[in-house]
């Protein structure tokens, strides 16, 4: 039954649910280590609500990615428009969309909505094969660079994509990173697993002239599928809560590192990250553990 505007039903929004809302460009993932799965997983944890568009599907188990099946470009743009016209998105989470021709539709939706942020993650592409490699990168470089507000991705991605000549004999720092980023119009970059001794990582958030903040951890004895992903929706999503730049990037940070620490392997492949880490109970032989991490102000629950 339709409820006409006089049928004396009174629905009031929910003010106890989340009221950040993001949304998210990205593939299926059917080992649940990535993709729209971390997406939702993520930006969930940490009290936002996810708007997930789905631009393809990944052919994948938990040890290795087999293949992409891209969707069509006006598909992701009907799924966008019709949410973006009916809920107000406070950021964009953009991840692998699978062809430049995707690029080209979620950079006309972005420039449509150019007053929302756009946090952009370039995976490890090493699986696909090379010339869609290279067409891929070379439209993200000329369509959505342009648009982006954050661009995160690990050291090793990020130097062999925007720094392919570089020449000398140290390693690219993040600021390196960042101008090479920024000469395409990407304000802040997002730096992460950058190697340090003692089996230690960096992740650094910084401009091309200033580092803004950075936090080392010490590295996981075990692969992980998923993090990269993980990361860029928790990040995402608090930046839609209105949390500092800097200090979304330690809280997301500080998140996946539970994530991983948590980490469970389903398969026969890679360790993925426990983005419900939070929500799964003590064992009466457990001892409460501290945790830096704490539930959103939306106090989300499993």
């Amino acid at each position: 039954m339709t409820a006409t505007p006089d049928s004396g039903l009174d629905i009031e929004n929910d003010d106890d649910g989340p009221s950040a809302c993001v949304m998210v460009f990205n593939a299926n993932d059917p080992s649940g280590s990535g993709g729209i799965t971390a997406d939702i997983q993520a930006i969930a944890s940490v009290g936002a609500h996810a708007l997930p568009v789905i631009t393809g599907t990944y052919t994948r188990d938990t040890a290795e990615v087999y293949d992409h099946y891209c969707m069509d470009d006006e598909a992701v743009t009907e799924q966008a428009r019709a949410i973006l016209e009916d809920v107000p998105v406070l950021v964009i989470k953009v991840g692998f969309v699978g062809s430049p021709e995707n690029l080209s539709a979620v950079a006309e939706l972005a420039s449509d909505y150019a007053d929302i942020p756009l946090v952009a993650y370039m995976p490890d592409l090493s699986w696909w094969q090379e010339d869609k490699i290279d067409l891929y990168l070379d439209a993200h470089n000329e369509l959505l660079l342009p648009l982006t507000t954050l661009l995160v991705g690990n050291h090793s991605t990020l130097s062999r994509w925007l720094l392919p000549d570089w020449s000398a004999e140290r390693s690219p720092t993040a600021r390196d990173i960042a101008r090479a980023a920024n000469a395409f119009g990407v304000p802040y970059t997002l730096v992460t697993g950058i190697p340090l001794p003692d089996q230690f990582i960096d992740n650094v958030l910084c401009t091309p002239t200033t580092v803004l903040c950075s936090s080392k951890f010490e590295r996981f004895d075990a692969v992980f599928s998923g993090a990269g992903d993980t990361l860029s929706a928790a990040l995402a999503a608090l930046i839609a809560t209105e949390t500092e730049l800097s200090e979304a990037v330690t809280e997301a940070l500080s998140y996946l590192d539970h994530c991983l620490e948590s980490g469970f392997r389903p398969g026969m492949g890679n360790v993925l990250p426990d983005r419900l880490f939070w929500a799964h109970p003590e064992t009466d032989d457990e001892e409460p553990q501290e945790s830096s991490f704490e539930i959103s102000p939306n106090d989300t629950r499993h």
